[in-house]
């Protein structure tokens, strides 16, 4: 049994990094497994219960499944909105291995894809960050391209400019990066090479005027079909990349109201972030280009991250040892 806090001392954001790229390329080359994944939402329930399995060879763990509730309404409660476990299964016999806290996972390797993607995706001289967010992803991200990037500064915008300042004010501690507060969104991405929308807003709070060419957009929040965090403006005007195409046809509300709306066609996804690594697909063509990753989040990654916390926690006897036959 793996805490949160064995979750985030065991799995540092270079690391993590590291292994999402090989979960992303092993799916590439269908090593690794997963179906899209089950949202089931009971009627007048105020949340939400998704399903993940998955399979990813090359470890002791082989199947694994992360069950997630999201409840929006956690962070007024001071808890993330993300509640959950990761359980992996031995590769030769399926015996249970770990059940790990899926919130610390799930924090940790989402911002981590997005460093993958910003290093594949944005230009080599962008340096300066705008944070559209001020909760859990919003800090995850500020350390993951920290600790993967040489960075000038790091901007953060909130739905309030108090909770920026609050939000940039913490930081500070954990990060030796520059982090100023803005007092709109506008200020925050005006002139940032790398921009990450991490809201549970349900409407777009990027505008595509205020987007640098060149810019490149990590779109975090959203990733439910009425819910979007980037305009329709920004889609159409952008290359558009995605941990998986069938996600993002399932999925992603920045992809589909654009679509249902006419501004972007059916073929719109240049490509997913595995083919790009493998160099099966182009990225970036130019350095006027904008870029948007969308992320939705694969059980491979989820995978992929608990497996290396297994690893390190049975080598050095972390967590909590239980009887479970």
């Amino acid at each position: 049994m793996l805490s949160a806090a064995d979750v985030r001392r065991l799995l540092p954001y270079d690391e993590c990094a590291a292994a999402m790229r090989e979960a992303l390329l092993a799916r590439q080359r269908g090593e690794a497994q997963m179906p899209l994944r089950t949202v089931f939402g009971a009627q007048a329930a105020p949340g939400l219960l998704g399903l993940m399995p998955g399979y990813l060879p090359g470890s002791q763990a082989g199947y694994g499944v992360k069950a997630i509730c999201i409840y929006p309404g956690n962070p007024a409660r001071g808890l993330d909105t993300h509640q959950g476990v990761v359980l992996l299964a031995a590769a030769g016999t399926g015996e249970p291995l770990a059940a790990l806290n899926a919130s610390a996972v799930t924090e940790i390797r989402t911002a981590a894809v997005s460093a993958v993607a910003t290093d594949a995706l944005a230009r080599r001289d962008a340096d300066t960050v705008a944070i559209i967010g001020t909760g859990v992803q919003a800090r995850s991200h500020v350390l993951a391209l920290a600790a993967t990037r040489t960075l000038a500064g790091i901007r953060v915008a909130g739905r309030e400019p108090g909770r920026a300042a609050a939000f940039a004010s913490r930081m500070r501690a954990e990060t030796s990066v520059p982090i100023c507060p803005c007092e709109s969104v506008r200020e925050a991405v005006e002139g940032a090479g790398i921009i990450v929308t991490a809201t549970s807003s349900a409407h777009p709070v990027l505008d595509r005027a205020w987007i640098e060419p060149g810019a490149h957009v990590n779109a975090v929040g959203a990733c439910q079909p009425a819910a979007r965090e980037l305009d329709s403006a920004t889609m159409a005007g952008a290359a558009l990349f995605a941990d998986s195409r069938e996600s993002v046809a399932a999925e992603s509300g920045d992809y589909l109201i654009a679509l249902a709306e006419g501004t972007i066609g059916p073929g719109h996804l240049r490509a997913e972030l595995g083919e790009v690594l493998a160099a099966a697909a182009a990225g970036r063509r130019s350095d006027e280009e904008i870029t948007v990753f969308e992320s939705l989040g694969l059980a491979v990654e989820d995978l992929a991250a608990a497996a290396l916390v297994y690893q390190k926690a049975s080598a050095d006897g972390a967590g909590t040892l239980a009887e479970f036959s």
